[in-house]
């Protein structure tokens, strides 16, 4: 391990760790991810268990919360304490407007997510976060985990001189490389947006790597080729290097909670002929900034 990595991982694994009193929690990882305990999301929470929430999101970016028996209506009102709810784009045929359905059939020969990505990156302003609700998993010990990234880490553990470089250069993120394979209604309007490659978080300030294989095509300063392949080194960094990750086992009843401005995430699809069923929430965000 070059030096820079190890002062990376020492800086992320050192940070004071908070105390709570409305909520108990657990680490995944030393560098990702959260199992919150003592919540119940069917009830109003409290102003001061919601700001522990935000706390606990704000230093661990994926919080995982387990046994939860929650109505649609719980699921959008406990999102909407972390900002605007997102409307699903394109909208549902029917049903409510705000829930996603995350559905695998036993027949599915693959599923949405099942690669490295953050959530509509090409949108111009991309979503804060997203809660998805898992209800139905498939057989026990049959797979279907969540795989997360931490993209602040991921920056940081570059060398000094990739730092740099990658600092001065945007990325095209372009939604057809993501609808590759697949047709979207006839009205829908495919985005693309140029983003800042290294972006900064909203809440924090903290540098973040801003680009991911399902939506970002190239990086226009450099020839197509050198874009290629420095695309291609970022994105094998994100696949390849497991410090970087945590993995959520799902169980019947757990909801999971991503900062989509600095997690990526993969619905890791290794659980053929078996199904799935969950609804996801998506709330509002704003504009990348570098």
């Amino acid at each position: 391990m070059e030096s820079y990595e190890r002062e990376a991982l020492e800086a992320i694994t050192t940070r004071p760790v908070h105390n709570y009193r409305t909520l108990t929690l657990e680490r995944i990882t030393p560098v990702l991810g959260a199992e919150i305990s003592g919540v119940d999301l069917s009830e109003n929470l409290s102003a001061e268990q919601l700001e522990e929430i935000r706390t606990a999101f704000r230093d661990h970016h994926v919080l995982v919360f387990r046994d939860q028996t929650i109505s649609i209506e719980d699921h959008k009102r406990f999102a909407s304490a972390f900002g605007e709810l997102r409307p699903v784009n394109p909208a549902p045929p029917e049903g409510d407007p705000y829930i996603l359905e995350i559905r695998t059939t036993s027949a599915a020969a693959n599923v949405a997510g099942n690669g490295w990505h953050a959530d509509g990156t090409a949108d111009a302003e991309p979503s804060l976060g997203s809660m998805l609700y898992i209800t139905e998993i498939p057989e026990p010990g049959c797979g279907g985990d969540t795989l997360f990234a931490n993209m602040h880490l991921a920056y940081d553990m570059l060398s000094p001189t990739m730092r740099a470089l990658l600092d001065q250069l945007t990325a095209v993120h372009d939604g057809a490389k993501a609808l590759a394979g697949y047709t979207p209604p006839a009205d829908y309007v495919i985005p693309k947006t140029e983003q800042p490659l290294v972006a900064r978080h909203p809440e924090t300030d903290r540098k973040l790597l801003y680009v991911n294989k399902a939506y970002t095509s190239r990086v226009p300063q450099l020839a197509a080729r050198e874009s290629e392949a420095l695309l291609d080194m970022l994105f094998d960094t994100i696949a390849c290097t497991p410090v970087l990750h945590c993995r959520v086992r799902w169980t019947p009843g757990t909801l999971v909670f991503w900062d989509n401005r600095c997690v990526q995430h993969h619905a890791t699809y290794d659980y053929y002929p078996f199904a799935r069923y969950g609804q996801r929430v998506a709330i509002n965000g704003g504009a990348v900034k570098g």
